[in-house]
């Protein structure tokens, strides 16, 4: 994912730590626009609420023991090559391991198990691996020549937000380019939302399955010792992608349906004022794979095997919940 260890992946706490009063307000000028009275609202209101409130403490109950919140098992740092290695500059870890180790074997909403879509893991050693390795070393890197300054703000915008943080406003900008009823609109933010969390976490399972280094640390094991990527890198493994295979299962499951030819923008928390226009999902998906490579982040099979699983995450979701009764 995409993701900084600054950035803490910040959906995830801000799903757990939303504020209270912003909802409580949020509620209150809702009632108010169907209500006449909303200190005592009507009949159907107070039935309409009372459900609301069953269905959100059935799903906080279910997902207490999700193992969101399980201390991961003990980790011993690697020493052959293609072992993941704590990065620079800070060499972060709780201590001197990878973070978020428990998304890998928590429960999915959907999938039937983390590991439901097995990825084949890096080819380490091959034409390939060696190719991939070019590539970023040289477009990746904090002092490139060959990288764009276009492809440099690439790599920040995509960086500098959440995955769902952005997928959910371009979730939101097409409801209501559409002007989608509230029921559909409700229905296709869960399962988009669905798909992005139960890709996170078949991503960490791959990420723990695999556990491979960095471009940093392959780079700097093998041919540039002081070599830096444009961006710190995230402390957790390289392979796959997060980043790639989130986006790709957000973007999968509108386009499941809109349809892949749907024109969008995407806007970043991080670079205000700066947009990116499409004219489809799978272009917004590769721009993605695209910026882990500038950011010096992955390798690019790492990219596109995510947005693989991302897909087939997606189509899973898309073609099991919530489906129309006949």
């Amino acid at each position: 994912m995409v993701i900084s260890p600054a950035q803490g992946w910040r959906w995830a706490a801000a799903a757990v730590a939303a504020p209270v009063l912003v909802f409580a307000a949020q509620l209150a000028a809702t009632l108010a626009q169907i209500s006449d009275d909303p200190a005592h609202p009507g009949q159907s209101v107070q039935r309409g609420l009372a459900w609301g409130t069953t269905v959100a403490s059935d799903i906080l109950a279910w997902r207490a023991t999700d193992g969101f919140t399980a201390p991961p098992p003990p980790y011993t740092v690697g020493t052959a090559p293609g072992d993941w290695q704590p990065t620079p500059p800070a060499f972060l870890g709780p201590p001197q391991a990878p973070l978020f180790r428990q998304f890998a074997t928590m429960t999915p909403f959907a999938l039937t198990s983390p590991a439901q879509f097995p990825l084949p893991g890096p080819p380490l050693g091959s034409a390939r691996y060696a190719q991939d390795l070019a590539e970023v070393q040289a477009l990746g890197s904090a002092t490139s020549t060959v990288r764009a300054a276009e492809q440099t703000q690439t790599a920040i915008f995509w960086q500098d937000d959440t995955p769902a943080a952005m997928w959910n406003r371009v979730a939101d900008q097409l409801a209501q380019a559409n002007e989608l009823p509230l029921i559909q609109n409700a229905r296709l933010l869960a399962l988009m939302n669905i798909a992005l969390a139960d890709a996170t976490i078949a991503i960490w399972n791959a990420k723990n399955t695999y556990n491979s280094w960095r471009p940093v640390t392959a780079i700097r094991a093998t041919s540039g010792p002081a070599w830096t990527p444009l961006l710190p890198t995230p402390a957790f493994q390289e392979y796959p992608s997060a980043h790639s295979g989130v986006s790709s299962a957000a973007a999968s499951a509108l386009a499941s349906f809109y349809g892949n030819a749907t024109s969008f923008t995407v806007t970043s928390a991080g670079l205000p004022g700066v947009q990116r226009d499409f004219t489809t999902f799978s272009a917004a998906v590769r721009q993605v794979e695209d910026a882990r490579i500038y950011a010096g982040f992955h390798f690019r099979i790492s990219c596109s095997d995510a947005a693989t699983l991302g897909a087939q995450v997606a189509q899973y979701v898309t073609t099991t919940l919530m489906q129309p009764a006949h």
